[in-house]
């Protein structure tokens, strides 16, 4: 069974697609269900996608497929004079409402980022993920998928998404995104040493690395961890 606003959502995804053959953006489907955020219609399309109702389409940004309708979609007609996607105001008393729990906010997935030797600097944006905005406070974020099992004693492993406050600077214990020579980037929790930065992992199968303070830029500090199972 869908919530109003899943099922508004749904009949305003399905008709879009049937009158242009193309999905409507995040800003079109907020706009239509007068939502504050992109965030909430994010979760109401998690949450389609979890029901069978909708499906994200592969290498395709925000493109969405209907694979189902639910059954009063095909019997029942929306009030005469009333549009089926725009949201009624309802008088307080005639129905509930429940505080949201917790808002989130999407934020930028920038590639990966070894946990182990070095690989790569980070990438331009490839996916969009929602984070719980109680995870994040002030300041710019990104997240970064993390490869390679140097951190395991932190408690972050192989395929994890790290979500990384956008910084320059760290404190000596921070586990941080670190820039090496300009082109490596690396998790680790950063150590500083006299004059040199030491680079350390949460695994004794890795070396600590050091370096000279004009070797390594610290482009962000680690505030959250987001795990997923399969």
């Amino acid at each position: 069974m869908l919530t109003r606003k899943q099922h508004e959502l749904l009949m305003f995804i399905h008709e879009r697609i049937k009158e242009t053959g193309v999905s409507p953006s995040f800003d079109e489907m907020k706009e239509a269900l007068d939502l504050a955020s992109k965030s909430g219609i994010h979760r109401l399309i998690t949450a389609l996608e979890e029901r069978g109702f909708l499906r994200r389409l592969p290498h395709r940004a925000r493109a969405l497929e209907v694979v189902k309708l639910p059954q009063q979609a095909t019997t029942t007609a929306p009030p005469k004079g009333r549009s089926p996607f725009k949201p009624q105001l309802v008088d307080p008393g005639d129905a509930p409402v429940m505080p949201v729990a917790n808002d989130t906010r999407d934020l930028p997935v920038l590639g990966r980022i070894a946990a182990g030797t070095p690989i790569e600097a980070i990438q331009q944006e490839r996916d969009r993920l929602p984070v719980p905005e109680s995870m994040l406070g002030a300041g710019e974020h990104f997240v970064l998928e993390v490869q390679g099992d140097s951190m395991i004693n932190a408690g972050i492993l192989d395929g994890d998404y790290v979500v990384i406050r956008r910084t320059d600077s760290a404190n000596s214990g921070d586990i941080v995104v670190a820039l090496v020579m300009g082109e490596e980037a690396t998790l680790k929790r950063l150590r500083r040493k006299g004059a040199s930065i030491a680079l350390e992992a949460s695994n004794p199968a890795y070396e600590t690395r050091i370096f000279g303070p004009d070797q390594v830029q610290v482009q962000g500090r680690l505030v959250g961890l987001i795990r997923r199972y399969h």
